[in-house]
C-alpha cells in the first residue's frame, strides 16, 4: 500500500480495476505486508486465507494479518463491501493490548449482530468519511483521526470476538515461544533449542503450547514451517529446492519427505493444485 497516511479505505469492487490498472491479476495469490479488514455488505464473498476457504455472508468481517496468503474466489466486480488496509505499527500499543491483537490470532470470520453490528457499521462509515476528507485537515491531524477510527474498529471487533486468555505464566511462556518460533523457525525445528534459549524446559513449552493452541510444541513448530512452505509454494515462483533452503533444509529430499508426510502431496503437486483454481475474469471464456 502506498498511502501516505498509513491506511487506505476502499470499496471491494474497486480492487479489480486497481489491480488491472497496475497490470496485476486480481485473482492471483497475494501476500500483503499489511493488515486488512474486510467488511462484507449486501452480497456474499468467497476467499481463501492461508489455504482455508471462507464463505463470508453479508454483515461479516474478516481480519487478514500481514504475511498471510490470500486469494479471492468471488467476482470482485460484483463484490459489495469495504476493505480497510493499514500498516504494521499503525495502531498504538494501547489499542493492540486492549484489542488482544497478539497471537494466537482468531482467524474465523466474525458475524456481528444487534448493537455490535450497528456500532461497527457506524465506525466504518465514519472512517470512510474521514478518509475521503483528507483536504479538510492538516496531514498530521488527518492521520491521527484515522488512527483513532481504525482503533475503534479493532476494539469493537475484539468485543465481538470475545476476550483473550487471561495473562499468566502459561500464556507468557507461549507468547515467548511463539515469538522465538517466528524468528527462528528457518534455523531450528528442535523444541530443545527453543527451551534452552528461553530458559524453559521442553515439558513447560509443550504444556503452554497445548493449553493455548491444543497442539504440542513440536507440532506447533512443524506447522509453522509447513505453513511457510505452503505460502512460498503458492505465492512465490521459487523452485521447491530454493523453498527448502529458505526453510533451513540442507537437503531438498528431506523437505519433500517433511512436506509429503504432513500433507500427503509433494511440494510440486501441492503447488499445481494450489494454483489451479482461480475464478474467471469478467467477460472471459
Amino acid at each position: 500500500m502506498g498511502a501516505p497516511t498509513g491506511v487506505e479505505v476502499m470499496d471491494l469492487a474497486g480492487l479489480y480495476e486497481r489491480s488491472r490498472r497496475h497490470g496485476n491479476d486480481p485473482y492471483a495469490p497475494l501476500r500483503p505486508a499489511f493488515h486488512q479488514l474486510i467488511a462484507v455488505r449486501a452480497r456474499p464473498l468467497r476467499m481463501a486465507v492461508d489455504f482455508v476457504e471462507h464463505d463470508l455472508p453479508p454483515g461479516s468481517w474478516l481480519w487478514i494479518r500481514p504475511g498471510q496468503v490470500q486469494r479471492f474466489g468471488s467476482d470482485l466486480v460484483a463484490a459489495d463491501g469495504v476493505i480497510v488496509l493499514f500498516q504494521r505499527g499503525f495502531l498504538p500499543p494501547a489499542t493492540v493490548a486492549a484489542a488482544h491483537m497478539d497471537p494466537p490470532y482468531q482467524q474465523e470470520p466474525l458475524l456481528p449482530v444487534g448493537t455490535d453490528a450497528e456500532a461497527l457499521g457506524r465506525a466504518l462509515d465514519h472512517l470512510a468519511y474521514e478518509y475521503a476528507a483528507m483536504a479538510t485537515l492538516p496531514l498530521d491531524s488527518h492521520v491521527e483521526v484515522l488512527r483513532h477510527l481504525v482503533s475503534v474498529l479493532a476494539l469493537r471487533l475484539a468485543t465481538v470476538r470475545g476476550t483473550a486468555p487471561p495473562p499468566g505464566p502459561v500464556s507468557e511462556a507461549f507468547r515467548r515461544f511463539h515469538d522465538a518460533v517466528e524468528r527462528d523457525y528457518t534455523t531450528t525445528r528442535r523444541v530443545e533449542d527453543y527451551a534452552a534459549a528461553l530458559g524453559y524446559s521442553t515439558r513447560t513449552l509443550t504444556r503452554a503450547t497445548r493449553a493455548v493452541t491444543g497442539a504440542g510444541a513440536k507440532q506447533f513448530v512443524d506447522e509453522r514451517v509447513l505453513l511457510e512452505a505452503k505460502r512460498l509454494l503458492q505465492h512465490s515462483r521459487l523452485p521447491a529446492k530454493e523453498v527448502a533452503g529458505r526453510l533451513g533444509f540442507v537437503d531438498a529430499s528431506d523437505f519433500t519427505k517433511f512436506f509429503r508426510l504432513r500433507t500427503g502431496a509433494t511440494p510440486a503437486a501441492f503447488r499445481a493444485q494450489a494454483l489451479g483454481h482461480a475464478p474467471s475474469a469478467p467477460g472471459s471464456s
